[in-house]
């Protein structure tokens, strides 16, 4: 009696688990969708597609910012895809800076591995919350909202910083004022700024307007 009850459960729960995805590596020749990409053949995977190599070098701060920042999302680690996490290295040279920007689509966290960090975000509130960070100290900057990073160090330092994404996106909030055809007359009133200055930032960071 009990032993086709016993055997028809079974035989669901296998079936359920056979259906599971463990995992979703990103078919980057396919285009990407609300949800994601859509998946490589698991056929087609090797323990290569879940290893990247890409935040072991450092990234190029000879820039405006005497920073760098090496992304390690969906575009760059197709195994993320569908993940909900993603990576980046800071690579901070003396006087190195994280403008201020946002991740409209993830929190971040970010741990300092050399060097010291002033780091800080506003709430929506216009409440500011910053520290200096030291080796080892982490950092939560919730999503969306504006967060920068500062090297207050002597030499160079390096910092690591997770997302609750595979894609974070990302908005500059200098390149959104200045970095762009937004008039300068628009720019002036709503950042009560002088017409003058705007131009300059304009002409530094490649807007127009």
């Amino acid at each position: 009696m009990y032993l086709p009850v016993l055997l028809t459960i079974t035989l669901l729960f296998s079936s359920a688990y056979a259906s599971v995805n463990d995992f979703c590596v990103a078919d980057m020749q396919q285009p990407d969708t609300p949800s994601g990409f859509p998946c490589k053949k698991v056929t087609s995977l090797t323990e290569k597609d879940f290893a990247y190599s890409g935040l072991g070098v450092a990234g190029n701060t000879t820039n405006i910012i005497s920073a760098a920042v090496t992304p390690a999302f969906v575009a760059q680690f197709p195994a993320v895809n569908g993940l909900g996490i993603s990576m980046a290295r800071l690579d901070l040279a003396k006087g190195g800076v994280i403008p201020m920007h946002t991740h409209p689509g993830a929190s971040e966290v970010l741990v300092v591995i050399k060097g010291t960090i002033c780091a800080g975000f506003i709430s929506s509130a216009n409440t500011v919350y910053f520290k200096t960070l030291f080796k080892g100290d982490i950092m939560v900057f919730p999503q969306g909202l504006l967060h920068f990073q500062i090297n207050s160090d002597d030499g160079p330092s390096l910092a690591f910083v997770s997302f609750s994404s595979a894609n974070p996106g990302l908005q500059i909030l200098d390149y959104a004022l200045f970095g762009n055809e937004l008039p300068t007359e628009l720019v002036t009133k709503t950042t009560f700024l002088d017409p003058a200055v705007v131009k300059k930032l304009k002409s530094v960071l490649g807007g127009s307007g």
